[in-house]
């Protein structure tokens, strides 16, 4: 499953109203750190699926979003559960660094 491409428009209902846990990459296409951990993210929305969404927010294309998130950094990562972030986080990490993070804070 490819991760989950969110906008202005989608970000409240898919992030805020989801059924399991959400993690949101903010990045940006000028963003070197974004481009190396991209396709980390790709796998790990595959192999946690059942655990939590994997989606993305270009903040360049999205930024009443990226301003609501206060979003000064890319990549920045945030973990939503029950419409509350519950973990934030920034910079580029290894796939196991991710997922060890993710599955921590989802439980």
């Amino acid at each position: 499953m490819p991760s989950l491409k969110l906008t202005d428009d989608t970000f409240a209902r898919a992030v805020y109203d989801a059924g399991i846990p959400v993690f949101v990459d903010f990045w940006a296409d000028w963003c070197g750190p974004c481009h190396a951990v991209a396709p980390l993210l790709e796998e790990l929305a595959d192999e946690l699926k059942e655990f939590v969404v994997i989606a993305k927010l270009n903040i360049d294309e999205n930024p009443l979003t990226a301003e609501t998130e206060a979003i000064h950094s890319v990549p920045t990562f945030k973990i939503f559960r029950d419409g509350a972030m519950v973990a934030q986080d920034i910079g580029a990490y290894t796939k196991d660094a991710l997922r060890n993070w993710i599955l921590e804070t989802v439980g």
